[in-house]
């Protein structure tokens, strides 16, 4: 097929070559055809240019690593549970590294592997050349902490005013917060975020804290013994959204360029208009989710009546760009500086479960640790798994030898066990593989007082309440 195209080509000079006619010359369509119909119709090339013009510019298939690229391993396992764990984090890093715009890679202690084999573990930062992986940072973009110090305000009194404001589980709300006009022209301007149902989303879900392993945490600094409240959620609906559209064009990129890559870790090249248009939209994203954290922070502040002493996030869920590398941490504490543009001090926080302290952090890129901590605690099993495993007992036992000496609250009044802090790995484990992989300085501890979160909220979803 393709000789005979090239032949007819030769003997008619101005035959009108169409996209089938690339097509039968072995060409994949793809959007490059447009440009590539008006240049070949226009120039007057023989069939040997033609072909080497067409080979210039179509796009070139790139396929998986046989052998995976090398990645540090910051973690060891101290218990049968985490042999089992560790193991699983291994077989599907040495996949995810198989990725052909994989440089490096590292694990931190808290990993744990979530989804099929290939896809990034919780605690894992791969970096890649010149392309975003919407699947490497997840539905949960830009999950993130942000602490606040009330001085010396009641520890009961920050919880009680931020219990009062905050909102935990499904759904939206419009009651707590005036959206910015400069981040709604932001949004509408961005090729990814400007549909209404984008904009809905930022707009109703500003101030809420979704559920899962988000909490709003008051505890006491062992330095300066200040009350401080810590928030830890993500930027909901919003970058959800953002995340669903970032995945569906990472795969036509991925069918275009690389189809024997796994389905799901395909990627947006920085290079084409589609990347720098994810790249800014997560920024706005970025934007988004530090003022979900300061809304909530700010109204906690009028009710106690007290303005902040200090304050300051970080994000663990998030893709970090320095020059063509992208640096995906699907749950690891960026340490650099060069991360964090809006770093104060170089401070970190890493919570680790709602019974021990969250712990504030420094510190510096080595070789190992490429520039991140972990994020928390992680799983060495499943939710599910964490429940049957305690199917012995019942939840008002769990959950008061569990919680015993904190004020522990669920938004939704319903407990979840697989949030209490069996369900976790050690925290004295994690710190101890922190001080020994070098993965920043502890410069201070938040003791726990107590927290709020969802919650088992969908035992009384609104469509479940509907149904009765």
């Amino acid at each position: 097929m393709r000789r005979r195209c090239l032949d007819l080509f030769s003997n008619n000079e101005k035959m009108k070559i169409t996209g089938n006619t690339l097509i039968e010359l072995g060409y994949k369509p793809g959007k490059w055809f447009r440009e590539a119909l008006v240049v070949v119709n226009e120039e007057s090339f023989d069939a040997g240019q033609l072909t080497a013009y067409l080979d210039s510019i179509a796009p070139k298939i790139v396929d998986p690593f046989e052998v995976a690229r090398p990645f540090e391993k910051n973690i060891k396992a101290e218990s049968e549970d985490e042999i089992v764990n560790v193991a699983a984090v291994m077989r599907t890093m040495e996949e995810v590294m198989k990725t052909p715009t994989a440089v490096k890679g590292a694990i931190m202690p808290d990993a744990c592997p979530t989804g099929r084999i290939g896809q990034i573990p919780v605690g894992g930062v791969v970096v890649t050349k010149n392309a975003i992986h919407p699947s490497m940072h997840s539905a949960d973009i830009c999950c993130s902490v942000m602490m606040t110090s009330y001085g010396k305000t009641s520890p009961k009194a920050v919880l009680d005013a931020a219990h009062s404001i905050t909102h935990f589980g499904g759904g939206g709300r419009n009651d707590l917060f005036d959206f910015p006009h400069i981040l709604e022209e932001q949004i509408k301007e961005n090729r990814f975020l400007n549909t209404e149902r984008s904009l809905g989303l930022a707009k109703t879900h500003m101030g809420t804290q979704g559920d899962g392993n988000h909490f709003l945490y008051v505890g006491v600094s062992e330095q300066t013994g200040e009350t401080i409240m810590v928030t830890h959620h993500g930027s909901r609906g919003f970058g959800a959204n953002l995340f669903k559209q970032g995945m569906a064009v990472a795969e036509k990129f991925r069918m275009d360029i690389s189809p024997r890559t796994a389905k799901g870790n395909g990627w947006i090249p920085y290079s084409e208009p589609e990347g720098k248009g994810y790249w800014e939209a997560l920024q706005i994203v970025r934007e988004w989710t530090k003022m979900n954290h300061t809304v909530l922070h700010d109204a906690t502040c009028r009710l106690v009546g007290k303005d902040p002493d200090s304050r300051f996030w970080n994000e663990h869920n998030f893709v970090f760009k320095e020059d063509d590398l992208f640096y995906h941490a699907k749950g690891a504490t960026p340490l650099a500086d060069k991360f964090v543009p809006d770093s104060v001090g170089g401070l970190r926080l890493i919570p680790l479960n709602m019974s021990e302290p969250v712990l504030i952090v420094r510190g510096s890129t080595s070789d190992t640790n490429l520039g991140f901590a972990p994020h928390g605690a992680g799983r060495n099993v499943s939710r599910s798994q964490h429940i049957r495993n305690n199917s012995d007992r019942t939840i008002k036992e769990i959950f008061n030898e569990e919680t015993k000496g904190l004020d522990v609250r669920f938004y939704s009044k319903n407990v979840d066990i697989s949030e209490l802090p069996s369900a976790y790995k050690s925290a004295k484990a994690v710190q101890s593989q922190m001080k020994e992989f070098g993965l920043g300085e502890v410069v201070d501890r938040i003791n726990p007082y107590g927290c709020i979160m969802a919650g088992d909220w969908k035992i009384d979803a609104p469509w479940r309440k509907k149904r009765k």
